[in-house]
């Protein structure tokens, strides 16, 4: 069962404590990863439909709040280069 925080949208996945957008599972993070390759907060709904663009801002705001924990996110769930955009085969 997710855990509520103090914002809305935002609950905690209890199998990896990161934060997510309630009812979906897009994390703070994925929304973050967007903005800081330099989506605007309305192109993001875009790559997720399934979001609002209160549900965006709201994530960037607890990225504001907590910039140390999604950064430790980020860091965790970085791909190198040299493995992203591999075509795999058939």
């Amino acid at each position: 069962m997710e855990t509520l925080t103090s914002y809305r949208y935002i609950t905690i996945k209890p199998t990896t404590n990161e934060p997510i957008i309630q009812g979906t599972r897009i994390s703070v993070r994925d929304v973050v990863e967007h903005w800081k390759m330099g989506a605007s907060p309305e192109e993001i709904p875009i790559v997720y439909p399934h979001i609002t663009l209160s549900q965006v801002f709201e994530a960037l705001a607890y990225y504001q709040d907590n910039k140390e924990e999604i950064e430790m996110f980020i860091e965790k769930n970085y791909v190198p280069e040299s493995l992203s955009g591999s075509p795999l085969s058939r």
